[in-house]
């Protein structure tokens, strides 16, 4: 048995807990007071950047992730920062070039990271090696991750060689990264120890607490002998949220485990965190603190439920809920049970609701996601597609097996010089932010982004206080657009450029069932379209979501162009 010494613990505040459970949207100016006062507790790390949090700083706080970092790293003197860094992807959703993943790794170590957690969404190592030997090279600590999730092709064995797999890679340490919180405390301690008693490596212990379980799993993980647990400071712990900083660290006092942190020390942080969370109270949905058992069910994150939930409402068919949900499991078998993690999750719970929506006919509608990833352009499925779903996804078309990143011409100094052209450069970085977010990168270079105002907490009284006219929420890394109408019989007027978008009620109005940016429009006025066939792609965070139409008809009215940011309920466009 290996000697058991104190736990050490990562705390996600910065970045997986806000993201968790309010949209990314923690601004940089309250972060600063924050690690100022963790850097004197004696955590392992403070993982604070990547994940989401590059897209959410330029999209919605106009703040700069770059200089986000350079003044995290001011702080953080003796805490080590750490990222999530999703392999060839970065902080992206799609692959980038080999020469793009060397510069930004190499961006991000210079300006204060010092450990990368590393993964991949389809587990395929060959998808994180360029990433991996980048931070080696630059002798930072490589943390490779296994997504964990169940399926009949996963088990406790098939991730203990994964295991080997990153441990032949030279990683420093191992993250076992339960995004959806369904890791069992006996399999915890199976996984744990399996990996401990053959290898010779820090294991990291990440969860959500979505299911309720992973306190216990946590417990089991540290009677096990993980090295490391990922935890969050407590008014931003639980729900889609990781398990309580304070809580893990007072359970191990006076053990052979204990962490060494002193629990009146942690106070200060914890009251600077209650100060911060009252700020951004108008951003916290109950729904995403709440237990959600259906993930132990369906092995759905939270978000993904409630995603399913919208996408139907608008299609009017609500009653087709139960149809989707057998549908899930049906298509992540088809592909080869893919960990469900951004970007996986959304792939496969478009195309379930594409199958049951059109016509009891599976595959009749697919979205370019679905094609991209049968061809192979996101790496190697989990267990190989069969030959007859290949045929009715992509036809006679031979999928590519090797790494997708091979078939990516370097782009990073063509890139630059355009960018410099354009005047859009001031640091180095920005070129990178301008290849990772070509949509939204030019504007807030430009500076004409404005950072979201935060909504109020609704104060129940006769009188409507300061009441938000648009809330976005955020569950398990998915987005929703709530608009609050009206407010005790008192109309909300919508201002600003959006008001040409009707979003009432309109014979014939096909809406958006989601927040997101109108990528383009495939349909003319005056154009006779059938039922199920595509009108417009619309970007939605992570994907492509194509809007289908409901019916058979000519479309009499477009309200939208590309690159319009479109609420849940908007109208797009009228079919008669």
């Amino acid at each position: 048995m290996h000697s058991l010494h104190s736990v050490r613990i990562t705390d996600t505040t910065l970045r997986d807990a806000h993201q968790s459970l309010i949209a990314t949207r923690l601004k940089t100016e309250d972060m600063i007071p924050i690690a100022r006062a963790i850097d004197n507790i004696g955590f392992y790390s403070v993982e604070a950047w990547g994940g989401a949090t590059f897209d959410s700083c330029i999209r919605f706080l106009n703040d700069d992730p770059w200089e986000r970092l350079r003044s995290l790293h001011g702080e953080l003197k003796k805490t080590p920062i750490q990222m999530l860094l999703r392999g060839q992807n970065l902080v992206g959703y799609r692959h980038y070039p080999d020469d793009v993943v060397e510069k930004f790794v190499e961006a991000a170590a210079k300006n204060g990271v010092s450990i990368f957690r590393v993964f991949d969404a389809l587990n395929d190592t060959r998808n994180m090696r360029k990433a991996m030997d980048v931070v080696k090279d630059l002798g930072s600590h490589l943390q490779g991750t296994i997504c964990y999730t169940t399926s009949p092709v996963h088990s406790v064995e098939t991730f203990i060689d994964m295991a080997r797999d990153l441990y032949a890679m030279d990683c420093d340490s191992i993250c076992i990264k339960d995004m959806a919180g369904l890791i069992m405390p006996e399999a915890a301690r199976e996984l744990i120890t399996g990996i401990k008693e053959e290898m010779d490596i820090l294991v990291d212990l990440h969860s959500h607490s979505t299911s309720g379980i992973s306190p216990m799993s946590y417990q089991a993980a540290i009677e096990a002998g993980v090295d490391i647990l990922d935890t969050a400071m407590s008014p931003f712990a639980l729900g889609t949220s990781q398990p309580p900083t304070e809580s893990v660290i007072a359970s191990l006092i006076g053990t052979p485990r204990d962490t060494g942190i002193d629990l009146m020390a942690l106070r200060e942080v914890r009251n600077l965190v209650r100060e911060m969370r009252r700020k951004y109270e108008g951003l916290i949905d109950p729904i995403s603190e709440r237990i959600d058992s259906d993930v132990l069910v369906y092995q759905l994150p939270g978000g993904m439920i409630s995603n399913l939930v919208s996408q139907l409402k608008e299609q009017d068919a609500l009653d087709k809920m139960e149809a989707v949900l057998d549908e899930i499991p049906h298509v992540r078998e088809d592909l080869g049970y893919p960990p469900l993690v951004t970007p996986t999750s959304q792939i496969v719970g478009t195309q379930a609701v594409l199958n049951v929506l059109i016509g009891g006919e599976r595959y009749k509608n697919v979205t370019k996601e679905v094609k991209d990833y049968v061809r192979g352009l996101y790496g190697r499925p989990p267990r190989a597609i069969s030959e007859d779903i290949r045929k009715l996804i992509i036809g006679d078309e031979e999928p590519f097996t090797g790494r997708p990143a091979d078939l990516l011409e370097p782009i990073y100094e063509k890139s630059a010089e355009e960018a410099r052209k354009a005047g859009l450069v001031r640091k180095d970085e920005d070129i990178l932010t301008l290849i990772l977010y070509p949509a939204i990168a030019p504007s807030f270079l430009k500076g004409e982004r404005q950072p979201e105002s935060l909504p109020k907490k609704e104060i129940r009284s006769s009188e409507p206080a300061g009441m938000p006219s648009f809330m976005e929420v955020e569950v398990d890394g998915e987005l929703f657009g709530v608009r609050i109408v009206s407010v005790e019989g008192s109309a909300v007027v919508q201002t600003g450029e959006r008001s040409k978008i009707p979003h009432e009620d309109i014979e014939g109005g096909i809406k958006s069932n989601m927040q997101g940016m109108v990528l383009k429009v495939l349909v003319r006025r005056g154009a006779e379209v059938k039922k199920g066939e595509q009108l417009l792609v619309l970007e939605a965070m992570k994907m492509e979501n194509p809007v289908v139409s409901p019916r058979d008809g000519t479309v009499e009215e477009i309200f939208v162009d590309a690159g319009d940011v479109v609420q849940n309920g908007d109208v797009l466009l009228v079919i008669k």
